[in-house]
C-alpha cells in the first residue's frame, strides 16, 4: 500500500496571500490591484503575484510544505518612496499572520527578503521592488 501525496500547496497559497492583501483596507488605498496576470495598461502602482518555489518540508507524522513566493511592486513615483510604503504595508499585512489556505493547514509566514530597482529602459520612470514570503504548510496524512 502506497501512502497519499499531497496536493501542491503553491497555488492556494498563491490565492490566500492574494485574499489577504485584497482584505487590506490600508494596501487598497495604496495601490491600484493585487494582480496573478497584469492587463496591457494596468494602473500604477500595483502588485504582481509572481513567481513561486515550493519544497517539502515534511515531518514524520504529516507533510508539509514551504512555499516561497515573489511579488513585484510597480510604480512611476520618482524615487522609491511610494514602492517602500507599498511594501511595507504588504509585510504588515502578510509577516507571520495566519492565512486561510484550501486544503492545507498554515504554520508561518515569514518576510524573506526586498530590493529595489528602477527599469533601466528609456524613460527610467518605472520603479520595480520584488519582494518575497516563505509560507509554510501542513497537510495531515490521509
Amino acid at each position: 500500500m502506497s501512502t497519499p501525496v499531497p496536493d501542491l500547496a503553491a497555488l492556494p497559497v498563491r490565492d490566500a496571500v492574494r485574499a489577504a492583501l485584497l482584505a487590506d483596507a490600508q494596501l487598497a488605498a495604496l495601490v491600484q490591484g493585487v494582480l496573478d496576470h497584469v492587463p496591457e495598461g494596468q494602473a500604477f502602482p500595483y502588485i504582481h503575484l509572481g513567481e513561486s518555489f515550493e519544497s517539502p518540508d515534511n515531518a514524520h507524522d504529516r507533510f508539509g510544505s514551504s512555499t516561497t513566493l515573489t511579488l513585484h511592486i510597480w510604480s512611476q513615483y520618482r524615487g522609491y518612496a511610494q514602492g517602500l510604503a507599498i511594501a511595507t504595508r504588504v509585510r504588515q499585512a502578510l509577516d507571520h499572520t495566519p492565512l486561510a489556505i484550501a486544503g492545507h493547514r498554515w504554520t508561518w509566514t515569514r518576510f524573506g527578503s526586498l530590493q529595489t530597482l528602477t527599469d533601466p529602459d528609456p524613460p527610467g520612470d518605472i520603479r520595480h521592488l520584488p519582494m518575497t514570503f516563505r509560507i509554510g504548510t501542513e497537510v495531515d496524512p490521509v
